[in-house]
């Protein structure tokens, strides 16, 4: 019984440890489960405060990003209005100008009709002497000389004939020279006048691109090893990539300034990526060239609404925004193209003809220049071939065809055009180009037509388009002349770079001179 006892109170005491510990264990686990909660609600705390504190941050970026994209359109708006103030201030004094101009021609013209009174009195008073004149003769005659009528008025009018062919001649000639010089003042207030009404800004670019790079590492990565990033680069540009020892640049070099800035763009990108291998540098290039050729059609087609024309092929209007990547003298083509243009409208204008037909030629007649490498022949040929091709009207043609040509064109545009585009490669500015650089292409001309053998001078005219040689009569003949020209042109073609063509005219004279005595 005992036993009983004292295992039941064995058992009871174990059953109150066993709550005890339990009790004791359920506390501990709830102590550690209030920690951990305060643990995780301190941490929500920090990152929901983290949060926050980036989304300040966040916002305040946001903020100044806006702020300053408002600033710059601000900017950019009060140079919109300064600029259209200024075009507004031209405007108005060409207007004030054209105003006095036409005040001046009025006064002109009151003098001219005066003058005209002036002389139909004076023309009236002698005629009327001269009648007096005529009876007091014809009387005379039949006094003196016993002539009968019709003797004596045949001798009359003879008379009067002679002396009116004189004076008729006299008046013609005045008239003549006064109509001359009439022709010339208007000519020469049209020409000021579209010059006045139209000024346009010129561009000039050279035949390398300076690309900036953000370290000299950078020129290793390009070069690739072995060099087969860069020569990978060259291929698929066609351009000639020049990397020296000064720090930050990378220059790229073509004659071609479409592939030239196909070059710079690419490389521009491929830097900013940062992948530079031949299989990416062959993507980034195509997809480059794309982009410009999307580029130059906007050109093209920009330069059309300037000016004003619709209705232009598609090609055309591709080649017209190729012309802003190609210089004449340092000139840009595409500028001088529009340029041309406005400067013909206005002065077809004033002349009572087709501004817009004008507009047009003068926007088409250098298209030539933007293909002239692809076909044989100089840029006018190449353009009027082109304009044909793609429908245009025969005065755009022929305007193209002849504007350097140096006789006179039975039409008017082509006129029109010639002047157009003299005034705007000689307007101030416009050409660039060095007194030395010129002299010396002009002296490398004629000092390879005078070592050839029978050659006595040679003159480059026409800004170095045209050659003219003199040979030695004594020392040559015909059929030797016409292998020196051939022989001068290859010379040319083998040891000189040059745009368009060069007309070489070779003179052989002979003079027979005898003295009669």
């Amino acid at each position: 019984m005992d036993q009983y006892l004292q295992l039941a109170l064995v058992g009871a005491v174990s059953a109150v440890v066993t709550y005890v510990a339990i009790r004791i264990w359920d506390r501990l686990r709830l102590k550690e489960a209030i920690a951990k909660a305060r643990e995780i609600i301190a941490r929500a705390e920090q990152e929901a405060e983290s949060r926050r504190r980036e989304a300040e941050i966040e916002l305040k970026e946001l903020a100044l990003r806006y702020k300053e994209e408002a600033e710059a359109e601000l900017r950019k708006i009060r140079e919109d209005l300064h600029q259209r103030e200024r075009l507004l201030d031209k405007r108005q004094d060409a207007l004030d100008q054209q105003s006095e101009q036409l005040r001046k021609q009025e006064r002109i013209i009151e003098n001219t009709q005066r003058k005209l009174a002036e002389k139909i009195q004076e023309c009236n008073r002698r005629s009327e002497e001269l009648s007096k004149l005529i009876d007091l003769q014809r009387q005379t005659l039949h006094e003196i000389s016993n002539l009968t009528k019709e003797e004596a008025t045949k001798r009359l009018l003879g008379m009067l004939e002679q002396e009116l062919q004189q004076e008729v001649a006299a008046v013609v000639y005045r008239h003549e020279k006064r109509v001359a010089e009439a022709c010339q003042e208007k000519t020469r207030e049209i020409l000021l006048s579209a010059l006045q009404r139209y000024a346009a800004a010129h561009t000039a670019e050279a035949t390398t691109s300076v690309v900036d790079i953000p370290n000299d590492e950078m020129k290793g990565r390009i070069i690739g090893r072995e060099g087969r990033n860069i020569r990978a680069f060259e291929k698929a540009t066609g351009v000639d990539v020049i990397i020296d020892d000064t720090p930050g640049v990378v220059v790229v070099s073509s004659f071609d300034p479409v592939r030239r800035e196909v070059a710079r763009l690419a490389l521009v990108k491929l830097i900013a990526d940062g992948r530079i291998h031949p299989a990416r540098i062959e993507e980034v290039v195509e997809e480059t060239r794309q982009e410009l050729e999307e580029h130059i059609k906007k050109l093209g087609e920009e330069a059309c609404q300037e000016v004003g024309i619709t209705h232009v092929h598609d090609q055309l209007v591709r080649l017209l925004g190729r012309l802003h990547f190609r210089t004449s003298y340092s000139q840009n083509v595409l500028r001088h193209c529009v340029e041309v243009a406005f400067l013909a409208g206005m002065i077809a204008e004033e002349l009572g003809l087709d501004g817009l037909l004008a507009r047009r030629c003068g926007l088409l007649h250098d298209i030539g220049k933007s293909a002239d490498h692809e076909a044989e022949g100089g840029h006018p040929k190449v353009g009027a071939e082109l304009l044909k091709r793609y429908g245009e009207a025969e005065e755009v043609v022929h305007a193209a065809a002849c504007h350097h040509e140096t006789y006179t064109s039975e039409r008017p545009y082509t006129a029109i055009v010639a002047a157009a585009d003299a005034c705007s490669a000689s307007r101030p500015g416009a050409r660039r180009e060095t007194l030395e650089r010129y002299l010396k292409r002009m002296e490398e001309l004629e000092q390879i037509a005078i070592r050839f053998p029978g050659v006595e001078q040679a003159y480059a005219i026409q800004a170095g388009r045209e050659m003219r040689v003199i040979l030695r009569a004594k020392d040559t003949t015909d059929e030797m002349a016409a292998k020196i020209c051939r022989d001068i042109v290859k010379a040319y073609e083998s040891e000189l770079s040059y745009p368009g063509e060069i007309k070489v005219t070779v003179l052989r004279e002979i003079r027979f001179t005898e003295i009669a005595r």
